[in-house]
């Protein structure tokens, strides 16, 4: 059997901290049934990051719907910072309680992907970045994880699976193990181009029998105008100083008439080394990076009981609006009674980013569909910083 959790298992409430089946046999043996309020927050982001992106909203929709609980969030793609509440849920404690583990769950690791994801996206600038993580990660999650990666602003994903639950096709070029069971890079290359639908652009990985620039040659005479680009994957054993390596293979492509053949490049990038290799590659694919992501390390905390203010140590009790304005992106925390729409000091708007998602445990209207939600995040980068 696989070791992965049914769908049946998450809405059973079985995929839980044991303490928490305890505290609601506790509850339920002393008749207590008491209205909360509890938020979702985190109280700092991995790696220095300065913010992050929210994700998983959809997951956590899904877990609570049909439950007599009324929940607002941000909305799923929003960029949002340490200390802001990103989901409140408001209920009887007993409707939800067991399922603070998968809600957790769904929202730290999804945002860490489309985080991670967004942040090579806004590296990479124009040049195509594509999902290439699925091999990171369990299968059982990987429809996930691309979809994540793709709403963060990946620009396609290879999974097929992935790639049917967005909506969109896969991203993909040709392996290692193509060329090495033809024998040639040029041959695989020719037999792609005979076999596979033209609509499919020819992608030639030149790195798997000789040094690349020559590779790049070969391909490119080969196929000429078909040849859409050549892919380095080389391993960092090999690389010694990479970007001049893609230096000499634009040299010797341009030098020939090539001009029109880019050059994309896979295989330990992350945003780091796509501004280090921006000056001359035209692509890239991203894998373990975003697939195995730094999760935001959210956490669940009741901040009001029937009505009343309280919380735990080192948390500040009462519901919370956080207010955005739409036009210099300033952000404030202010208590949800404070949060009706005002001017910003710049002459804008400041809103509440809290909105509802579950009224009665039902959508008050569909959720956005992943291309929505990528715009969504697009929108948004530009005023945030790396």
């Amino acid at each position: 059997m696989f070791h992965s959790a049914s769908e049946a298992d998450i809405k059973a409430g079985r995929v839980t901290d044991v303490y928490f089946a305890r505290t609601h046999q506790i509850l339920e043996a002393y008749g207590i049934r008491k209205r909360v309020k509890a938020e979702f927050i985190t109280k700092d982001l991995p790696e220095g990051w300065g913010w992050g992106v929210l994700a998983g909203i959809e997951e956590c929709a899904e877990l609570l719907r049909g439950r007599n609980v009324r929940v607002t969030a941000m909305r799923e793609g929003t960029l949002f910072a340490p200390w802001q509440p990103v989901l409140v849920i408001e209920g009887d404690y007993q409707e939800f309680g067991v399922y603070e583990t998968a809600l957790l769950g769904f929202l730290c690791q999804a945002s860490g992907v489309a985080t991670k994801a967004a942040r090579c996206k806004k590296a990479a600038g124009d040049r195509a970045v594509i999902s290439f993580g699925a091999r990171r990660m369990h299968p059982a999650i990987s429809p996930m994880i691309e979809r994540n990666a793709y709403i963060g602003g990946c620009d396609g994903v290879a999974a097929v699976s992935s790639a049917a639950l967005i909506g969109i096709e896969p991203s993909g070029t040709m392996p290692h193990a193509l060329i090495l069971l033809m024998g040639d890079t040029v041959k695989a290359a020719e037999a792609f181009h005979s076999v596979i639908s033209p609509a499919i652009r020819r992608v030639a990985l030149i790195d798997t029998m000789e040094d690349e620039k020559f590779e790049a040659i070969r391909v490119a005479q080969a196929l000429g105008q078909d040849l859409y680009a050549v892919r380095l994957d080389t391993p960092g054993s090999r690389r010694g100083d990479f970007l001049q390596i893609l230096k000499e293979v634009r040299w010797e492509l341009d030098l020939r008439g090539f001009q029109h053949v880019k050059i994309l490049v896979s295989g330990g990038i992350d945003e780091r080394k796509i501004l280090e290799l921006n000056p001359v590659a035209d692509g890239y694919g991203v894998g373990t990076s975003i697939s195995a992501a730094a999760t935001v390390d959210f956490a669940m905390d009741i901040v009001e009981i029937e009505g009343e203010p309280l919380a735990k140590r080192g948390k500040m009790s009462g519901g919370k609006a956080v207010l955005r304005c739409g036009r210099c992106h300033r952000d404030e925390i202010v208590p949800e009674a404070a949060g009706a729409p005002r001017p910003c000091t710049c002459q804008g708007t400041m809103e509440n980013l809290l909105v509802p998602l579950l009224e009665g445990g039902q959508l008050p209207r569909p959720l956005p569909r992943p291309q929505a939600i990528r715009a969504y995040v697009l929108d948004q980068l530009p005023h945030y910083e790396l």
